[in-house]
């Protein structure tokens, strides 16, 4: 969905459900008018990166139950925090931001990606009642676009169609019950988004707009029973957003060709790089919410299943330049006290443990009694017991480090645990929306944050 045409399709095609806005308590003061989610999709392994342990290289014969972390700890910006090799640049960074070692990941039994990522994205266990909504869409909702130009919520990097996952991605990548209005604008190849938002070649500026004004005229004949009006408004309020964009000066914020080519050489010469890049571009021109991923796929990236040792290195390296530089470029313009920069994951990864150590779950990958392949070395289980963040910006605490885990297996948290509601409770304090936000849908409300309770961890935050 990250043309034009089906942009505009999806907008007159769904269906805005009735909820209407029901915020429970003052609107608290925002520490960011922007967030992006950098998205490392698949279980970034915590130990090969934010959390290391101790190293253990490779050798035939090795017993899998020694190994740690396959790679060895370096020293940062920050004197008491040490984080993975190969990640290097943002090595040099830490002293913007904060690290969080304790995030624990929910128990949803036999774990399944897709499961955890709509856990994440949304703050509730699959399945629902009702589909709820993104966080991005929820911070649409309450705060609205920075620009009437520029989608307040947009999506890059994911492909929704890689096979047997494909429907469970798109169940957490919308607005939900909220409505397409609030939903994401989609940007699968940040090197085609241009392409996204200019009218096609062989369609001229009148006909175009014609076809915009015979369009609202069909919208307006249609009419709406009284119960049917929120609907039609939010409706045509998602294509008047569209038609906007399209003819608005602000689209060459989508424009990476624009970008001097050194520029485009500090990110990387690839997709996830290219995205940074573009959600730079993008908070320039006053997106609200912007997701980029290494994006999901079956035993690629992050999902570390086997020959996990190597796919890291080149996924590191991947994230390292232009997470990084995302930091250094805002940092440079003057607007990355104002935006919260989340390096998330849907869980963490152990060579030996699924699951937690007091509630395993059955086993997905066969480990060796002795690992005798390189292939073999870094073959990591999901881990939901503790995982690691990244918050850079934002009104975070600079150079700080919060959360310990055990340094032997199992590598428990053992301090300052903090779980999604809390998580999520934190990043929309920072953004000015309380934890017991919500709309009512079917006669009941619905909170960002489960039953509303999440406590923002506010010692995170700077004064």
């Amino acid at each position: 969905m990250n043309t034009r045409r089906e942009f505009l399709s999806a907008a007159a095609s769904a269906a805005v459900a009735s909820a209407a806005a029901n915020t429970t308590s003052k609107p608290i003061s925002a520490k960011a008018d922007t967030m992006i989610l950098l998205w490392m999709a698949g279980g970034m392994a915590q130990t090969e990166t934010f959390d290391p342990k101790r190293h253990t290289p490779f050798e035939p014969g090795l017993d899998p139950n020694r190994v740690l972390s396959t790679f060895k700890p370096i020293d940062t910006a920050v004197d008491n925090i040490k984080i993975s090799e190969g990640l290097e640049n943002i090595a040099k960074v830490m002293d913007r931001g904060t690290l969080i070692r304790s995030y624990q990941a929910g128990d949803l039994g036999f774990i399944l990606h897709s499961r955890h990522q709509y856990h994440w994205h949304t703050g509730y266990a699959p399945p629902q009642s009702v589909a709820a909504p993104h966080l991005g869409a929820w911070i649409s909702k309450a705060l609205g676009p920075r620009h009437p130009d520029m989608p307040a919520f947009i999506d890059v990097g994911q492909s929704l169609e890689i096979g047997a996952e494909s429907d469970s991605l798109k169940s957490f990548h919308t607005a939900g019950f909220l409505g397409t209005e609030y939903g994401p604008f989609f940007i699968t190849n940040p090197e085609d988004a241009m392409a996204a938002v200019r009218p096609p070649a062989h369609i001229s500026h009148e006909r175009f707009a014609a076809r915009y004004e015979r369009y609202k005229k069909l919208l307006e004949a249609g009419g709406a029973a009284e119960s049917g009006a929120q609907q039609q408004d939010a409706l045509r309020r998602a294509v008047d957003n569209a038609h906007r964009l399209l003819t608005s000066p602000g689209a060459k914020a989508f424009d990476l060709s624009l970008e001097k080519k050194e520029s485009i050489e500090k990110y990387g010469d690839t997709r996830f790089g290219r995205g940074c890049l573009l959600a730079r571009r993008l908070t320039e021109a006053g997106a609200r919410f912007i997701e980029v991923t290494t994006e999901y796929i079956p035993f690629r990236h992050w999902d570390t299943h086997e020959n996990g040792h190597t796919r890291a290195r080149v996924t590191k390296q991947m994230i390292d330049r232009p997470i990084a530089q995302l930091v250094l470029d805002l940092e440079e313009r003057g607007l990355l006290n104002r935006t919260l920069i989340v390096v998330a994951t849907e869980f963490g990864r152990d060579m030996i443990q699924e699951g937690k150590p007091d509630k395993p779950v059955k086993d997905q990958v066969k480990i060796p009694e002795k690992l005798q392949d390189l292939r073999q070395y870094g073959m990591h289980r999901h881990f939901t017991e503790a995982g690691s963040l990244l918050l850079f910006g934002g009104g975070v605490k600079n150079g700080h480090l919060y959360g310990v885990t055990a340094d032997e297996r199992p590598c428990k948290v053992v301090k300052d645990p903090i779980k999604i509601q809390d998580l999520h409770a934190t990043l929309y304090h920072a953004m000015g929306i309380p934890a017991n936000y919500g709309a009512e849908i079917e006669k009941r409300p619905f909170y960002v944050t489960k039953d509303g309770k999440g406590k923002a961890v506010t010692e995170l935050f700077g004064a």
